[in-house]
């Protein structure tokens, strides 16, 4: 495949990776991702209705709509596609998640750090059911950016019960 047909641009996506957002959804659902390198995010989920559900190394398509809109895209080892569009420029985002309905049925099976147990997650997924899978589309105020450059570990790096008081509140946009 050539260059012309991938979409994930290094160059292009340059200053999206690194960054550290913190956001929430219209519907309350709070999130905090970290774009880790241009194939690679980490984040946690710090409410809704899989809260506590923590990932690092996630694999993701990455690709830029325009000077500050970036989407991210990626399909879960629990069967959950995601596709969210952010906007720095006026920090914005639009989430859409398609969860297979044994997560909207047993969120809490998902909750906590997934990479301890991602042959757990694979058995669920296959286990099912599948069908029909919830879709959540959502607006999101992005309340808290910052950027930490390429590839640092820490910056995603423990449970939401070991994070300081008053971490997701932080506000340093909108």
């Amino acid at each position: 495949m050539s260059d012309s047909f991938e979409s994930t641009h290094p160059a292009a996506i340059a200053a999206f990776v690194g960054k550290h957002i913190i956001y929430t959804y219209a519907n309350g659902w709070q999130y905090e991702m970290y774009f880790k390198n241009d194939r690679t995010i980490d984040y946690r989920v710090h409410g809704g209705m899989v809260g506590g559900r923590w990932v690092k190394g996630q694999q993701v398509h990455i690709v830029r709509l325009a000077d500050g809109v970036y989407k991210v895209c990626w399909h879960e080892p629990t069967g959950t596609c995601v596709s969210v569009a952010y906007n720095l420029n006026e920090n914005r985002a639009h989430g859409a998640t398609f969860f297979p309905r044994w997560i909207e049925e047993e969120p809490r099976k998902i909750i906590g750090f997934q990479n301890e147990k991602i042959d757990l997650m694979r058995q669920y997924r296959d286990a099912g059911p599948t069908y029909p899978t919830l879709l959540v589309d959502e607006f999101a105020d992005i309340t808290f950016v910052e950027d930490c450059g390429r590839d640092d570990e820490s910056v995603i790096a423990c449970a939401l019960e070991d994070l300081p008081a008053g971490y997701a509140a932080r506000r340093n946009v909108g």
